[in-house]
């Protein structure tokens, strides 16, 4: 062995140290070995194209593929295959086909939904683990883009349309991954809202919009995280391919932020060899389409590309990891403790589920009602939902479908009640059969909902195979009837007059049946908030009657160009600021019992930048345990900002009658950046002098305490 590498196996260095000695032994052709995966190159684009035009099953297409998620290993200099899984719902593709099983963990925007980074925590805490027990380096996840339609392909993977809210549970989740000594990626760097013509578009968007919105949450993870990798995007940002971009690869990201990992493409998203590399890209994945031996010893010989920013490269992969200690950890898979896990996934599930509607107090259901009835299409009824379909789906350990998770719950509850179910063909064909079925029942759950995919966004909000026709003639049928969503986007419900009760549920994974059953009975009181508003028309989008803002529009150049007019009206933002009630607005949430907000105050000690503290209590009003979200937002009286941004939340857990105090600090030089817009003279956050708002409350739309701060210039 020589003595340079000698040098790099001194764990007494500083991880920086050790692969700068690591590169320096490097030959040329080692090198470029490792700026790629190992895959045999396809052609993607013309794959996911032929798909899309055909209508084929984008899981299916995953299938086909074989994908090596890996790097090829040295061994003569210690350095070992690099392996690489998908997430961001769970251990998803990893190295190998078939991947191994794992948690299949409820979807990304359903944990948002839980306002909770302990329970963000716990779910990356499984992510994690399951990573380094199947051996694998680094998990692709989390996603932090934002929900700017609720009709895109990958909403479920992305946690929010809030960019806070994305930033704080994302913030928790690569905590907890990157404790297990696994690399969190996140994703997808950046304005990746839309999975139509992924591979062309070109996003133009204003600079502070960029700034306050789609970045924050990345900015946050880089800060309060030191996330360990970031993955670039399809998309063109400004006409330029995302993995060419030196203004948010290096100037943003790095001089900026202050970041240190490295950049890896998004599998095939790179477009070029010595333009990624120049801007900022340390990483090809899944092959070397690019980044191979004649491309890069060319770009090499023109000077186009200089020998030094290739060990620019490899040194932030390596320091990453020996940063986590992945050159001395040996490769033995174990096994994942499923049971375990499951149970954990299960408490996470009950507590992001949302209560949308309940009249009457129709539920919790009687355990001892009588004969109930389950009703839906087969994705929804025969099977645990597992959702988000493409390079994330995480094959399961074990599922738990509904009949069988209702019957486990009815039986350790010592109940009664007896469960039947029906499966209602696609084409509704034995929709008479369900109606029978309805009429006879005691009690009838209509389970229903959407699974959405990578490489295809929805064709519009309603739920796919005539479900909204199928509801609308099942409802009112008998009056005990509820309506359980399985999610993983916002949809329309023009059936909603004619529901006593909707639970959105998302796509719960492994434990959906008991999960299900545990809100339905009562086991468990659902504390869910809405995480991305609900729309109650097409009409009522940004997008609508607006082609330029989406799917976007050929401006000359070939590709199609989105333009993110709208501004900073995105979300809650846009409906607050057009005037227009969504059917359930951001940070709504029933419960099966009542909450009072109160004796709130805020208190903003005078200063520069000195923390403002809101204080208040929550009382349970009603009869049972349960958990209230305390939502502070704030008004900013700058022009063309939106009414409010969420700027903090906490989520208490109440016994009946009881009261708990709430304390939320809010600092204004925290990197969310709560009181500051973003200043073109400066080029820097800024906080404006005037009054500001501070709203607090239980939703967006619903903050009954109001209170006016005056912020000087020198705040």
């Amino acid at each position: 062995m020589s003595e340079t590498t000698v040098a790099w196996e001194d764990t007494s260095l500083a991880p920086r140290a050790r692969a700068e000695k690591l590169v320096e032994a490097m030959t040329l052709e080692q090198k470029i070995a490792q700026l790629h995966g190992a895959m045999e190159t396809i052609d993607i684009y013309a794959i996911t194209a032929e798909a899309v035009e055909s209508g084929a099953d984008i899981d299916q297409l995953a299938a086909q593929i074989r994908v090596e998620r890996h790097v090829k290993a040295i061994d003569e200099l210690g350095i070992p295959r690099f392996r690489i899984t998908n997430g961001p719902v769970g251990v998803g593709m990893g190295d190998g086909t078939p991947s191994p099983p794992a948690t299949s963990l409820p979807m990304t925007i359903g944990l948002a939904a839980g306002f909770d980074p302990d329970l963000a925590q716990a779910y990356g805490d499984i992510i994690g683990s399951e990573t380094a027990t199947l051996g694998q380096h680094v998990l692709e996840g989390p996603g932090v883009c934002l929900h700017r339609t609720t009709i895109a392909g990958r909403n479920f993977e992305y946690f929010s349309e809030d960019p806070y809210l994305s930033g704080v549970m994302g913030v928790a989740v690569t905590k907890a991954i990157q404790a297990h000594g696994v690399i969190a990626m996140g994703k997808h760097y950046v304005v990746n809202d839309q999975e139509y013509e992924r591979f062309r578009t070109s996003v133009e968007v204003d600079e502070h919009v960029l700034r306050e919105l789609y970045l924050l949450p990345f900015e946050m993870m880089v800060k309060d995280a030191e996330i360990a990798a970031i993955m670039s995007s399809y998309n063109r940002v400004r006409g330029v391919y995302a993995t060419e971009y030196r203004y948010t690869l290096t100037d943003i990201l790095r001089t900026e932020w202050g970041f240190d990992g490295y950049v890896q493409s998004d599998f095939w998203s790179c477009r070029s060899c010595a333009p990624s590399l120049n801007a900022g890209m340390d990483h090809e994945m899944p092959d070397a389409k690019w980044l191979n031996e004649t491309n890069v010893k060319a770009a090499l010989s023109d000077t186009s590309l200089e020998i030094e920013t290739i060990d620019r490269a490899l040194v932030r992969r390596y320091t990453q990891m020996f940063r986590f200690g992945q050159f001395e950890r040996a490769y033995q898979p174990g096994e994942i403790d499923a049971q375990a896990h499951g149970a954990i996934s299960r408490t996470i599930g009950s507590q992001i589920a949302v209560l949308l509607k309940n009249d009457g107090g129709l539920l919790p259901l009687n355990r001892d009602a009588g004969s109930i009835v389950i009703i839906g299409q087969s994705k929804f009824v025969d099977e645990a939902c597992l959702g988000g379909g493409g390079s994330s789906k995480v094959i399961p350990l074990y599922t738990v479908p509904p009949l069988e998770g209702i019957q486990d719950v009815l039986r350790d509850l010592g109940a009664s009640a007896t469960v039947t179910k029906v499966t209602v063909a696609d084409d509704l064909s034995n929709l008479d059969e369900a109606k029978t079925a309805a009429k006879r029942a005691d009690v009838v759950v209509l389970m229903t909902g959407l699974v959405a995919t990578e490489g295809a966004d929805q064709p519009d909000a309603n739920m796919l195979n005539d479900q909204n026709r199928m509801l609308d003639e099942l409802l009112g049928i008998n009056p005990t009837t509820v309506v359980v969503l399985k999610d993983s986007n916002p949809v329309l419900m023009p059936w909603i007059d004619k529901a006593p009760a909707v639970l959105e549920a998302w796509n719960q994974g492994t434990e959906d049946g008991h999960v299900v059953a545990d809100l339905l009975f009562g086991v468990v009181n659902p504390s869910g908030k809405v995480p991305t508003s609900y729309p109650r028309s097409e009409d009522d989008t940004l997008y609508a009657g607006k082609p330029e803002r989406y799917p976007g529009t050929d401006e000359g150049d070939g590709y199609p160009v989105i333009r993110y007019s709208e501004g900073l009206e995105m979300g809650y933002r846009w409906f607050q600021a057009q005037g227009i009630k969504p059917l359930f607005g951001f940070g709504f949430g029933l419960s099966y019992t009542t909450f009072d907000i109160a004796d709130v105050s805020v208190n903003a000690p005078a200063g520069a930048n000195a923390p403002v503290t809101v204080t208040g209590s929550v009382t349970n009003t009603g009869p049972v345990a349960g958990a209230e979200v305390v939502q502070v937002y704030l008004g900013v009286p700058v022009e063309g900002q939106p009414p409010k941004r969420l700027i903090g939340f906490q989520k208490v857990f109440v016994e009946p009658g009881e009261s708990k105090p709430v304390t939320i600090t809010i600092d204004p030089s925290a990197t969310n950046h709560p009181f500051s817009v973003w200043d073109y003279c400066s080029q820097n956050f800024v906080i404006k002098p005037g009054q500001y708002s501070v709203y607090v409350g239980n939703a967006a739309d619903n903050t009954p305490h109001t209170t006016t701060l005056a912020v000087a210039s020198d705040y």
